[in-house]
């Protein structure tokens, strides 16, 4: 049975508050100062700035913000980058507004490298609004990690509200895991992703005042150009309590499908909510299902329901595991991977592991090496290292990486032209091109490898 909503789900529920007006006092620097001096070994929170009485200026946030070194953009300068927000740099929408590609060159501020960036433009008739845009500045502002997105800087300009993030090659993990139909993600980048997402939940939650990511979710993963996972989109954080005490809310937020069942009924919030969320992202992994999808049959449409139970029967998991993987993956690890995640996905909240206690689980998966040889076919990234085996060509010669892929692309696509060459292809690529996930994992590491597009 469907659990019980008690909320009208939303892709990210409501703003709380508008934009107000910039505050040109000249009073508020000097206070500012003040402030970012006091707490300067101490990580600002969000209420130290949201509430009305607060002297630190909007204007100029990063100069209160503990180890920031945020820039402050125009509106202007956010324009010419984006070409005027044209839709042709539209990298997508959320529930804070639409997401554009854009482009830092060396002359646009001094110490400001050249680079691709992801510009986040507030929808001013969206369901966020000033709340979130502040909650995504101090806390990314602050907090610092290999698997967080890098927010570069924000504008804050009348009723403007923009973010400037690290431009993140592969998208998110929804659009890789769901909406990727050339190629699937194979299992050790799944790990792999699970691990730097697992990661940057433990970092958070093991903060001196834990920091509750409250919409844990594949939408909210970005990727690199390695598959190497980032979280973004803060909007719904929130400070956390300490000890086992927890926030208790009248206003539940998050998406639906993703939050933990006791936040949905009580509005009691701990960072054992966030373990439930991971433990749905770990069963879409798993399975390569959506945690919520109406066009399945009735008694799967809400996967968590439907698959847990079958979680702890390790002789029923291969009936579960996405079929795209075509058995590709590590046996003992799938087991141990489906055994976390029904852990993670417990009812109550005390039998869940802590975050550090799923990332030594997870982390040891990518060892196991009883990964079958299949048929998945990776490609060197141009701008990555090659491989230390030279390839050759027909007529003998040693020839580039790049070309030799280039030839065998165009082999294969020969292949299927002419049937009658078809096995004489495939066993010619099995000899050069086709490796087991293990094999080129050993030979490239975690960040050297990808799927073929």
């Amino acid at each position: 049975m469907a659990l019980k909503r008690v909320v009208s789900w939303r892709i990210i529920l409501p703003s709380c508050a508008k934009a107000s007006k910039k505050n040109n006092s000249s009073s508020e620097p000097n206070k500012s100062n003040i402030i970012s001096k006091q707490v300067s070994l101490q990580r600002l929170s969000l209420s130290d700035v949201s509430n009305p009485g607060s002297p630190i200026s909007l204007s100029d946030l990063s100069s209160s913000l503990v180890g920031s070194n945020l820039h402050i953009f125009t509106l202007k300068e956010l324009k010419k980058m984006t070409n005027n927000f044209s839709k042709s740099e539209l990298l997508g929408e959320g529930g804070f507004g639409p997401v554009y590609r854009g482009s830092i060159c060396d002359k646009l501020r001094p110490g400001l490298e050249s680079q691709l960036v992801a510009v986040k433009k507030l929808d001013l008739n969206g369901s966020q609004g000033h709340k979130e845009w502040l909650a995504e500045v101090i806390f990314l502002g602050q907090l610092k990690h290999p698997h967080l997105v890098n927010l570069i800087g924000y504008c804050y300009e009348d009723e403007h509200r923009l973010l400037v993030y690290e431009y993140m090659a592969k998208g998110n993990l929804d659009d890789q895991l769901f909406k990727n139909y050339s190629a699937t993600l194979p299992w050790l980048t799944r790990i792999k992703i699970a691990i730097g997402a697992a990661q940057c939940l433990a970092f958070l939650h093991e903060e001196e005042q834990p920091v509750i990511y409250r919409d844990f979710k594949a939408a909210n993963i970005l990727l690199d150009s390695d598959y190497n996972a980032k979280l973004s989109d803060f909007g719904l954080a929130t400070d956390g309590p300490q000890g086992d005490d927890s926030h208790i809310t009248t206003c539940v937020m998050g998406t639906e499908g993703y939050a933990a069942p006791e936040y949905i009924n009580t509005g009691h919030l701990t960072t054992m909510c966030d373990v439930f969320s991971f433990g749905v992202v770990l069963l879409e992994l798993l399975m390569g299902k959506r945690s919520i999808d109406k066009n399945r049959p009735r008694r799967e449409q809400y996967l968590v329901e439907w698959a847990r139970p079958i979680l702890k029967d390790c002789h029923r998991l291969n009936h579960i595991m996405d079929p795209r993987l075509e058995g590709q993956y590590s046996t003992a690890g799938v087991k141990k991977a489906a055994a976390l995640a029904y852990q993670c996905l417990s009812h109550n909240p005390k039998s869940r592991p802590t975050m550090r206690a799923v990332v030594k689980t997870l982390e040891p998966l990518l060892e196991l090496t009883d990964i079958p040889s299949g048929p998945f076919v990776f490609t060197v990234n141009p701008e990555g290292k090659k491989c230390d085996e030279p390839r050759i060509g027909n007529n003998g010669e040693e020839i580039e990486e790049k070309k030799y892929y280039e030839k065998e692309r165009i082999r294969q696509q020969r292949g299927r032209k002419h049937h009658h060459r078809g096995r004489r292809i495939k066993a010619s690529s099995r000899s050069r091109a086709v490796h087991s996930d293990t094999t080129l994992y050993k030979a490239l590491g975690t960040s050297l490898y990808s799927p073929k597009n």
